[in-house]
């Protein structure tokens, strides 16, 4: 089944779709970011402020998986958290719709605007930039707790036993594995699928609504302004090393100085249960079964060979089983 795309969406629609939502008038000037995901436009208004326009994959959220990951990014932003919430429309909303016609159906596309908030990459060189980072995953966390209290999450997935197997069946299903070496790679998912689950049920952590994709090319240093969050769009609720781990610079035997720190800074603002260190290696292996299948969803978008040109192919699948097989014997030990 083919995923829905951008087919139809260039800048000029995009942005006339800005205008009209938000009275936003763009000067003309504009550029694509490289984002594969979404379509992601930054323009210069009449005005002379300039704008990011976000207009979400047709098909990955819903509506109201969307909204949730803004409400949480408003709240943090309402607490002075540094990141970039989404601005209002003219209707009052965050997240209004490009209809765009397709044959005889059409499809709705969902988008948002941001002020643009620049910053260079924060390259963590010591102790004391993993504490600013843990810093910054323990201040979100203790909002996330106060507003998962006041407004449970719906929408947004959930890092729980089963997620494993769920991705394991879409791929089974999708007809993208090479067939030469399917019967193998399903086993080798199963395999993966029952030692995280194993390690999730073991853990019996309280979830918490997390960024989600909390590594450090989604944190940017502003200078004088400090750290920015940015990028929610894997928002989800899951133990709180989630957005801890992929902070580190490698294994956890290799990140011990920086691991040490991050939680120092961590709990600064919120208490961490040291037993989700054991699930640091379990999550790196979701999050590959994860990426797998997210990527056999897209894989007939006009977009995707372009980014992924050797996906699919038979030395593909062998060299993903061999990272699998590797990552199995990591948690063995």
């Amino acid at each position: 089944m083919n995923a829905p795309n951008f087919e139809g969406l260039d800048p000029d629609t995009a942005l006339s779709a800005v205008e009209e939502a938000f009275g936003v008038r763009p000067d003309g000037s504009f550029f694509s970011y490289p984002s594969y995901v979404n379509r992601v436009y930054g323009f210069k208004a009449e005005d002379g402020k300039d704008y990011v326009a976000k207009f979400y994959r047709p098909g990955r959220w819903s509506i109201d998986a969307i909204a949730e990951e803004q409400r949480f990014a408003l709240a943090l932003a309402a607490a002075e958290l540094p990141v970039v919430p989404p601005l209002m429309d003219l209707e009052g909303d965050t997240l209004p719709a490009l209809s765009l016609e397709r044959g005889q159906e059409g499809l709705l596309i969902p988008f948002s605007l941001f002020p643009k908030r620049g910053g260079r990459s924060f390259d963590a060189d010591g102790p004391e930039d993993m504490r600013r980072l843990g810093s910054l995953a323990g201040r979100m966390h203790a909002i996330s707790m106060a507003l998962c209290e006041r407004q449970p999450v719906r929408w947004r997935p959930r890092i729980r036993p089963g997620m494993a197997a769920a991705y394991a069946q879409e791929l089974r299903a999708s007809g993208a594995v090479d067939p030469r070496l399917y019967d193998e790679f399903m086993d080798i998912l199963s395999e993966a699928a029952e030692a995280i689950d194993g390690a999730l049920q073991a853990a019996a952590f309280s979830p918490l609504l997390l960024h989600g994709d909390f590594h450090r090319g989604n944190v940017l240093d502003r200078h004088d302004e400090g750290l920015l969050a940015i990028d929610f769009d894997d928002c989800c609720m899951g133990p709180a090393i989630q957005d801890l781990w992929m902070l580190l610079p490698g294994r956890i035997e290799d990140s011990r100085r920086e691991l040490d720190a991050a939680l120092a800074g961590y709990e600064d603002f919120m208490p961490f249960d040291y037993r989700q260190l054991s699930l640091i290696e379990p999550l790196r292996l979701l999050r590959m079964i994860h990426y797998l299948a997210w990527q056999a969803r897209q894989r007939s978008d006009p977009g995707f060979i372009e980014h992924f040109p050797r996906w699919g192919a038979r030395a593909f699948w062998e060299q993903e089983m061999e990272d699998l097989r590797t990552q199995l014997l990591v948690l063995a030990r």
